[in-house]
């Protein structure tokens, strides 16, 4: 069961989140949603989906309103001021585990893109990082996170914002990552979300032990089933 939760980002706003906490989980996962200014929110279908599978498998799992987002303070950062809400999150999830339980990271779109600036330079240790649906055509992918892994990026077929050659070029300079196409899929993974939730399980396999799968099946580098 999910609580409603506040986090207090350090010199920052207090964010609207929730947390399903598991005294027997042995990882966690926290998760980014797309962009405020085009209504994203944490109850987007994606990262809804993402963290039902990750529940699924005993995670503890954190979603959250980045500032100027439902009840969370502040205002729209533009995506800098977003990375504080991030490690403020990690900080809260990593609270809620026991001190040697791994913790990923999971951003869908605007949340992919400032999940990766975070984890391009990560406080302790590489963290696993899954990037669903990169807006690669919409923002400055510069910064990278080269020390990421596990490392999962997730796109469909015809996606507008995330070109499969843009893509390949991306993936191209993140060693050791895999990319998982959605056939079919568009950017926000309508009739799509079984098989992205496919990937993200066996991303999950990769790294977070413990707990029941929550889906089957071994879903390989390209999914089409609707």
């Amino acid at each position: 069961m999910e609580l409603p939760i506040e986090i207090e980002v350090p010199g920052g706003p207090r964010l609207e989140a929730r947390l399903a906490e598991s005294p027997t989980a042995t990882a966690g996962l926290v998760l980014c949603h797309p962009h405020p200014l085009y209504g994203g929110d944490m109850d987007n279908p994606v990262i809804v989906r993402a963290a039902e599978v990750a529940q699924g498998r005993g995670l503890t799992t954190l979603r959250f309103n980045f500032r100027g987002v439902g009840a969370s303070g502040g205002t729209h950062g533009g995506g800098i001021a977003e990375e504080d809400d991030v490690r403020a999150a990690l900080s809260r999830a990593r609270a809620a585990l026991s001190a040697n339980a791994p913790l990923g990271l999971l951003g869908y779109s605007f949340g992919a893109w400032v999940s990766a600036r975070v984890a391009s330079k990560p406080p302790d240790h590489p963290l696993p990082l899954c990037l669903v649906a990169p807006p690669l055509g919409m923002l400055d992918w510069t910064t990278v996170p080269t020390g990421a892994t596990p490392l999962l990026v997730v796109a469909g077929t015809r996606d507008q914002y995330c070109p499969l050659p843009d893509l390949e070029r991306l993936t191209a300079r993140l060693p050791g990552a895999r990319t998982a196409i959605i056939e079919g899929a568009d950017h926000f993974f309508l009739g799509k979300l079984y098989p992205m939730g496919l990937e993200i399980d066996r991303w999950l396999r990769e790294w977070a032990s413990g707990g029941s799968a929550a889906l089957t099946g071994e879903p390989g580098g390209r999914s089409g089933a609707g």
